[in-house]
């Protein structure tokens, strides 16, 4: 093969795919699709020099010249701050306000069911006994309740809430696919409060109760509901995708709410801290139910008023359709 031949014969369009790759403005769309017609020529040249001369200078050349074009229509990455302004300003809270009437009714189920667990427990004797002895449950509901939140110091005790309450979040999101994972967490949850609430009321502590749920549990519970609301959304999107191929549906939906696990990872942190230092902390209750209050009432201005706004910028939760990849058209 001449190699000299074929430099002078493609000359031309190797210096209009050098041109195209070095230049500093944005390509129209017409030379977009230029740039990547030459380049797939210029490769396949590349091909045809490496298989009959093996290692030259002119492919080395041309292998240069492919990387800088290759740079060119792939994009630079995207800024990472810009891409977290982004995250916390549109994608984040989009997502939260898709999620807001089945975090309701999450919360809802849950209640409804610590209820009827309490009223359960309370109503018969023998199911309270069988949760441990009268001297057992005594001292659980006059001292090892409240002891609970200060037998640690509070910055370990603060970590260990917050790496809990996540990984129990991330769960949600991450195996709502399967839906009975979400249900069960739910269940939990929700017997979990009931159980503690009727050993709490049984012996006149009821007060106590909430008093010490109150500072941090208003934020820390709606987390969680807010990630079994994600993990269902999910499992719904499997289970019903509408008009989008079932795949796609499951990939869109997914993608865009596991924008709330990384999300809650702060908001969590926010109640591990309350529950470690505010909680436990010999001040007025008023302050520390408010400080609770003020985190909760942040997370729902951020998820219902700033969410609105996202969404109807038209932000999902989603990557952008170039990080996405191709979709399929459908219709509807």
């Amino acid at each position: 093969m001449d190699l000299e031949a074929l430099a002078a014969a493609r000359h031309d369009d190797w210096q209009r795919l050098d041109a195209l790759a070095r230049g500093s403005r944005r390509l129209s769309g017409p030379e977009t699709d230029e740039l990547i017609e030459r380049y797939q020529a210029a490769a396949s040249d590349l091909s045809l020099v490496k298989s009959t001369a093996g290692s030259t200078a002119l492919g080395d050349r041309l292998s240069l010249s492919l990387s800088r074009s290759r740079l060119r229509f792939t994009a630079a990455p995207e800024n990472p701050l810009r891409r977290l302004a982004r995250f916390v300003a549109a994608d984040l809270p989009a997502a939260l306000y898709r999620l807001r009437w089945l975090t309701l009714a999450v919360a809802l189920a849950t209640f409804v069911i610590a209820g009827l667990y309490t009223w359960w427990i309370m109503g018969d004797p023998r199911v309270l006994a069988s949760l441990g002895s009268e001297r057992e449950l005594r001292q659980i509901a006059e001292e090892g309740f409240v002891a609970y939140y200060s037998e640690h110091p509070a910055g370990s005790f603060a970590g260990s809430v917050w790496s809990n309450n996540w990984w129990v979040a991330a769960q949600c999101v991450a195996f709502g696919i399967l839906g009975v994972w979400v249900p069960w967490v739910i269940m939990q949850n929700a017997q979990n409060l009931g159980i503690n609430a009727a050993i709490m009321f049984t012996y006149d502590e009821g007060d106590t109760f909430f008093l010490y749920i109150a500072p941090h549990g208003l934020l820390e519970l709606t987390c969680v509901f807010i990630a079994a609301a994600a993990g269902l959304r999910i499992f719904w999107a499997w289970v019903a995708p509408g008009p989008r191929p079932r795949g796609v549906a499951l990939a869109e939906d997914a993608r865009a709410l596991f924008t709330v696990a990384i999300g809650l990872v702060f908001f969590l942190f926010v109640a591990g801290v309350i529950e470690g230092f505010v909680t436990p902390a010999p001040w007025p209750w008023p302050v520390k139910i408010g400080i609770g209050a003020l985190a909760l009432g942040a997370l729902l201005f951020y998820m219902l008023v700033v969410g609105r706004r996202a969404w109807r910028a038209g932000a999902t939760g989603d990557l952008v359709d170039f990080e996405a990849g191709a979709t399929r058209i459908v219709a509807g």
